[in-house]
């Protein structure tokens, strides 16, 4: 049985990231592929649990940027092993809402953790493994602003300054940059368009999957 394929969605708040993966699921079974859906943090009983303390203050106190770093990584490391590398030796294409590029721009660049650090730590939550492709969903800041006030009380991260929420999407545009995995996409425009940029930076792994 064929290797499926690991898909990550990422960018700032906003960007539409899962909308765009609910669509590029959609898309992706009707081209007869099992797909898996999944986010971080989250995606098995462990993240959900710590996602209410990263997102959501369910420990009543803020965690140190040390332990949230940490506190990521864990989820990462249960996902990993319970849902992406199970699902990948089925075949399973997998796609999730967020994954080490968050890490990369919201703890390396926002919090101003060390790169090589945080490389370090994700290599072995992840026993080294990383997407096979990665989309970065990309907005100007002003609509990133205007995209969270619209959908109702915002979550810790949502709550951070305006020169985090800065350093973070440069962050992620350097990301991008340098890392040949990284598809940059302008989300700022239709929904339509957006999705069909996704589908045709989806296409190469599409037609490694044809080849004899």
């Amino acid at each position: 049985m064929a290797r499926g394929r690991f898909i990550t969605l990422e960018g700032p708040e906003g960007a539409g990231k899962s909308t765009h993966l609910a669509l590029l699921a959609e898309r992706l079974r009707a081209a007869g592929l099992r797909v898996r859906t999944t986010r971080e943090p989250g995606g098995t009983r462990l993240g959900e649990a710590v996602r209410a303390i990263l997102q959501h203050d369910a420990a009543g106190e803020p965690p140190l940027p040390r332990a949230e770093l940490l506190l990521f990584l864990a989820c990462r490391a249960q996902l990993m092993d319970e849902v992406i590398r199970p699902a990948l030796r089925q075949g399973e294409w997998v796609l999730s809402d967020r994954f080490c590029d968050s890490t990369f721009a919201y703890q390396g660049y926002g919090r101003g953790m060390g790169l090589g650090a945080l490389r370090a730590l994700n290599a072995f939550a992840t026993e080294d493994s990383e997407p096979d492709l990665t989309l970065l969903l990309d907005i100007p800041e002003a609509e990133s602003r205007a995209r969270v006030s619209g959908r109702g009380a915002a979550d810790r991260f949502e709550r951070e300054r305006a020169d985090f929420h800065r350093r973070v999407a440069e962050g992620f545009r350097n990301l991008a940059r340098d890392t040949p995995r990284i598809r940059r996409i302008d989300s700022s425009g239709t929904p339509e368009a957006t999705a069909e940029a996704v589908w045709a930076a989806v296409q190469p792994l599409l037609q490694e999957g044809e080849r004899p």
